[in-house]
């Protein structure tokens, strides 16, 4: 997203006037007029003159999702998807399997026995905190990846999972998980193709459900899907256009899976943002995900 002036941009304009004002100076010094106490005067008001440009186009830029407040909203978006509040704190001790044969879902965005992610933050924690009480159980989850099988886990793991949800070092591999398999990457991939903040939160939510593959019905393939239909802001298209091209795709992939064949995440939440031109998502923000209303101030 190459919304802001460049450094020598910022660096040139408040020299508009320096031809003027360099030649005034040797006509001074010419003349004997100007004194060491007037070039420091004139010194000082370029400086203000420049600081106060670079802060004016630092506040008028768009702030993207790697912001700590933006991503924080994000953070709360998706949970009020994924666990039906805003408290997404609160979501490093959840834990169930929800029927959609991806085994048992965890965690601060869902991570899932039967797809990996789970057993690579298990994994996590057990490098960063040797012998806590999940450790037992990274066998098991390596036998249950790509399954939605419970076998070697069950009601143990279950509760070591709650119990090591209290534990600091469990919630740091959790946002480790989150933001290096998830949260990083289709930020990265958004800024690259020139969206804004709100269109990054879709990327975000999209790879969160989908998981970050190419086949179809994930992330990479969702993304590939809609640039057939639409070109990204990079590519010279409209940004509204592109990402109503991407919400349409997501949304038939959705879909194709009963238990996410409720689609109010895209459209009363993410849709209703974009259909309002909140590109950069600003507060205060007002959406619904399966019947909940939710606000962000």
């Amino acid at each position: 997203m190459n919304s802001t002036l460049s450094r020598s941009t910022i660096r040139r304009l408040p020299g508009v006037a320096l031809p003027l004002a360099i030649a005034a100076s040797c006509l001074l010094a010419a003349c004997g007029g100007a004194t060491d106490a007037d070039d420091q005067s004139a010194a000082a008001a370029d400086d203000a003159e420049g600081r106060a440009l670079a802060q004016s186009v630092t506040a008028a830029a768009p702030v993207d999702l790697f912001d700590a407040r933006k991503k924080e909203i994000a953070m709360e978006l998706v949970s009020s998807a994924e666990n039906s509040s805003l408290d997404w704190k609160a979501q490093y001790t959840y834990i169930e399997d929800i029927g959609d044969g991806r085994g048992y879902t965890g965690g601060i965005i869902g991570f899932c026995s039967g797809t990996g992610d789970m057993l690579a933050v298990v994994e996590d924690y057990t490098r960063r905190e040797p012998g806590n009480g999940l450790a037992k159980y990274v066998p098991a989850l390596k036998k249950v990846d790509g399954t939605d099988s419970h076998s070697g886990l069950g009601s143990g793991y279950v509760s070591a999972w709650h119990k090591a949800a209290g534990d600091v070092v469990f919630q740091q591999a959790q946002d480790a998980g989150r933001d290096d398999t998830y949260f990083n990457p289709s930020v990265t991939q958004a800024k690259i193709d020139g969206l804004h903040a709100l269109g990054q939160f879709i990327y975000y939510d999209a790879i969160v459900m989908h998981g970050p593959g190419d086949d179809a019905s994930s992330f990479g393939g969702i993304r590939k899907a809609a640039l057939k239909k639409a070109k990204t802001p990079a590519q010279g298209g409209n940004e509204t256009t592109y990402l109503n091209a991407f919400l349409d795709v997501r949304k038939a992939a959705m879909k194709k899976e009963e238990a996410h064949s409720d689609t109010s995440r895209v459209d009363t939440e993410q849709r209703m943002f974009l259909n309002a031109g909140n590109l950069n998502l600003n507060t205060p923000l007002k959406w619904k995900t399966y019947g909940d209303s939710y606000t962000i101030k």
